[in-house]
C-alpha cells in the first residue's frame, strides 16, 4: 500500500522547525560509491547509443528539437557528480527520518538508483536550453519536461525493475497528479516517489543553476512547503526533509 494523498491535506499537526541558521548549501557524504560504479554503466556513451537504437520512441520524441539525437556527455557527467548524488543523499537522509513505521515501506534500493538515473534523459536536451542563463520560454518548457519520459524510455529495455522505471518518469508528478508527464486516474504517488519528489526538488533548489542563485535551506522548504499545502506531498515526507536538513546543517555547524 502506498502513501497516497486524495485530498489536500491539514498539515495544522505538523510544524516542524525550520528557523535554523542560514548557511551555505552543503555536500551530502555516505555515498555507496561501488554501486554507483555499477549504476554508471547506463551512462556511458556507448550504453546510451545502444539504448537509443534499442528503442524507437526516443526518436520520435525528440524529433523535433533533437533530430540528430545529439548527446550531451559532458554535461551528463557533471549532473551525475552533482545533482544526481545530492538528490540520492537526500533522499537516504529523508528516509532515515522517518517514522519506523514507514522506512519498511520504502524500496529503497529502488528509491536509491531512481535518484541517481532520474534526469538521464537531459542528456539528450539541447545544451542551449538546459544551460539557458534565463527562464525558459514556453516551447522551452515543454522540452525541458520531456526529459523524465526520455530518461525512462532510455532505461526502460536495460533490465531495471518496474518500480525504478516509474519513479524515473514520474519524478516530477506529485499526489494531485499535476505534473507531468500525464499520468491516469490511478496514479498513486506512493511514498517512494513522495520521497524522490521531495529530494529532487530541494536539491535544485539548494544548487546553483546558469539561471539563478543557490538558494539558502530555509527559503527551499519554504517553497516545498508550499506543496503540503496544496496536498501534493504528504506532511510526514516533509517533516523528514525539514529534519535531516536540520541535522546536516548543525553537524556542518559544528565541524566549523
Amino acid at each position: 500500500m502506498g502513501l497516497e494523498i486524495s485530498r489536500p491535506l491539514s498539515v495544522g499537526g505538523i510544524t516542524p522547525n525550520i528557523n535554523f541558521a542560514r548557511n551555505r548549501y552543503v555536500s551530502f557524504g555516505n555515498f555507496d560509491t561501488f554501486e554507483i560504479t555499477t549504476l554508471d554503466r547506463y551512462t556511458t556513451e556507448p550504453a546510451i547509443r545502444k539504448m537509443i537504437l534499442a528503442n524507437p520512441k526516443i526518436k520520435n520524441i525528440t524529433k523535433q528539437y533533437n533530430p540528430s539525437l545529439n548527446l550531451n556527455i559532458i554535461g551528463l557527467r557533471e549532473l551525475l557528480r552533482t545533482h544526481a548524488t545530492d538528490t540520492r543523499n537526500i533522499a537516504d537522509g529523508i528516509v532515515e527520518n522517518l517514522p519506523f513505521s514507514l522506512q519498511y515501506r520504502v524500496d529503497k534500493k529502488s528509491l536509491d538508483d531512481a535518484a541517481y538515473l532520474h534526469d538521464l534523459g537531459k542528456v539528450l536536451i539541447p545544451e542551449e536550453i538546459l544551460n539557458k542563463p534565463a527562464k525558459l520560454d514556453d516551447a522551452e518548457t515543454n522540452i525541458m519536461h520531456t526529459h523524465s519520459e526520455l530518461s525512462y524510455e532510455l532505461l526502460k529495455n536495460s533490465g531495471l525493475n518496474k518500480k525504478t522505471l516509474e519513479l524515473i518518469r514520474n519524478h516530477h508528478q506529485n499526489a494531485k497528479r499535476s505534473g507531468y508527464p500525464l499520468v491516469d486516474k490511478d496514479f498513486n504517488a506512493d511514498i517512494n516517489l513522495q520521497i524522490l519528489t521531495a529530494a529532487d526538488k530541494y536539491s535544485a533548489l539548494t544548487e546553483k543553476r546558469p539561471y539563478k542563485e543557490p538558494l539558502e535551506p530555509r527559503q527551499a522548504l519554504t517553497i516545498i512547503y508550499s506543496d503540503v499545502k496544496e496536498g501534493k506531498m504528504h506532511p510526514i515526507v516533509f517533516k523528514a526533509l525539514t529534519d535531516y536538513a536540520c541535522s546536516t546543517l548543525e553537524t556542518v555547524q559544528e565541524a566549523v
